[in-house]
């Protein structure tokens, strides 16, 4: 350890979030700080129970996101770096590709821009034609499209748990029920008050997730954009009809609207997942419509950037209600990338809660966002490609850490 015991402090960092975010940036700091006291604190009984364990399972090639942004950046080094993890570790992934299909002539020239990104990004793609997309996907509909053989899948909440085993053997600890209560900063440490325990660290880093701007109140200071949850529901391919889909099939993303629409992902367990469309959230953990919070959601609909951004995207939202509420509407949607798709051949699965950072102006906050204040670094915003990029991310938080508090020497981060 470093100066711990001199300055009594419970952990020279600590780690608020147990999500891969915040599992993927312990695993960094003890890589670069070995004999650093780290904890993680997580308010679930398990890590990984939210974004992290209810995504798409997807390993993004980052063929979608700005060339030079970090999203992009992060992206392409994470997934190398989440294959690397995986391969050591004999977690289940697989390169399978992917295809984004483009259904019309509109779309068809949506496909240039994106070809473009993805060749400036680095990404493996090329055009394909009708003929080659029946090739590579049988049922899939398109009159052209961009292959992405480097696209893949893999066990998440499997990556979450085994950086949460090795960081307990590298002596980290991973402390379970403990909600964060109070985060209060000064010149020396950072108090931390739980559920169950007060501590001290010299320094904390929150991936929060879904409360990330709570934790940033928490700690006084004001976030700069604020969680607004988005559910996104799934269907799946009954096991007799999983032959409609062999890999990944994706459309051709709507730049009038933000979200990606709903596509058929393979997973690493064979099944096939349908999905997902994107509601608001009725709490911030509201995987159904049963699950309301009223707090949550008054603080939704009372948030000026939300109400600004339903204002330009109403109809697109009443849209994706009508999904959620009528599974023809749902299998109408997919079928538009699979024609030969029945209701039969769909049954519901699982639901999961994206953690949409709006900023006042009603503008979605589409890269990484983290604010810093007195020995405290909060991550405000970590989209997706979050999960493929997490161990790059992690490094990226490391190094900001470094360069922000002006660590010391491995083994003495304060």
């Amino acid at each position: 350890m470093s100066n711990a015991s001199e300055s009594k402090l419970n952990f020279d960092i600590a780690v608020v979030g147990g999500g891969i975010v915040g599992l993927a940036t312990a695993w960094q700091l003890h890589q670069r700080f070995p004999d650093a006291k780290l904890c993680v604190l997580e308010k679930e009984t398990a890590v990984g129970q939210h974004q992290s364990g209810r995504n798409s399972g997807v390993l993004h090639s980052g063929i979608y996101y700005k060339p030079g942004s970090l999203r992009a950046l992060t992206c392409r080094a994470g997934k190398a770096a989440m294959e690397a993890f995986c391969a050591a570790e004999g977690i289940r992934f697989e390169l399978c590709g992917k295809i984004i299909v483009a259904l019309d002539d509109l779309e068809a020239t949506r496909l240039d821009a994106i070809f473009e990104r993805g060749q400036a990004n680095g990404v493996r793609c090329n055009k394909i034609d009708s003929l080659q997309i029946r090739e590579l996907e049988p049922h899939a509909a398109g009159i052209a499209a961009i292959h992405v053989p480097e696209a893949g899948i893999v066990d998440y909440p499997a990556v979450c748990e085994r950086l949460a085993d090795k960081l307990q053997a590298a002596g980290v600890e991973i402390c379970l029920h403990s909600e964060v209560h109070g985060i209060h900063a000064g010149p020396r440490d950072v108090q931390v008050t739980t559920d169950r325990r007060k501590l001290t660290a010299g320094l904390v880093v929150t991936c929060g997730g879904l409360y990330s701007d709570r934790l940033v109140r928490l700690s006084g200071m004001q976030p700069p954009a604020r969680i607004v949850p988005f559910r996104g529901e799934y269907y799946e391919l009954v096991e007799s009809r999983r032959d409609l889909c062999r890999n990944l099939i994706y459309p051709v993303p709507d730049p009038n609207f933000p979200f990606l629409g709903v596509h058929f992902t393979r997973m690493v367990d064979g099944a096939v997942e349908c999905g997902p469309n994107a509601v608001l959230a009725l709490a911030r953990e509201g995987y159904s419509w049963g699950q309301i919070r009223v707090a949550d959601l008054a603080e939704s609909l009372s948030y000026g950037g939300f109400l600004k951004l339903a204002s330009r995207y109403w109809r697109t939202g009443l849209g994706e209600i009508h999904r959620s509420l009528s599974k023809a509407a749902f299998v109408q949607a997919l079928s538009r990338l699979v024609p030969d798709l029945q209701a039969a051949d769909l049954r519901p699965c699982r639901a999961g809660v994206r953690a949409q950072a709006v900023t006042p102006d009603g503008s979605l906050v589409d890269d990484f966002l983290w604010v810093t204040g007195e020995r405290i670094l909060h991550v405000c915003n970590a989209p997706s490609p979050a999960a493929t990029a997490s161990l790059e991310i992690g490094r990226h938080i490391v190094e900001e850490l470094v360069r922000v508090f002006d660590l010391a020497t491995p083994g003495q981060p304060v």
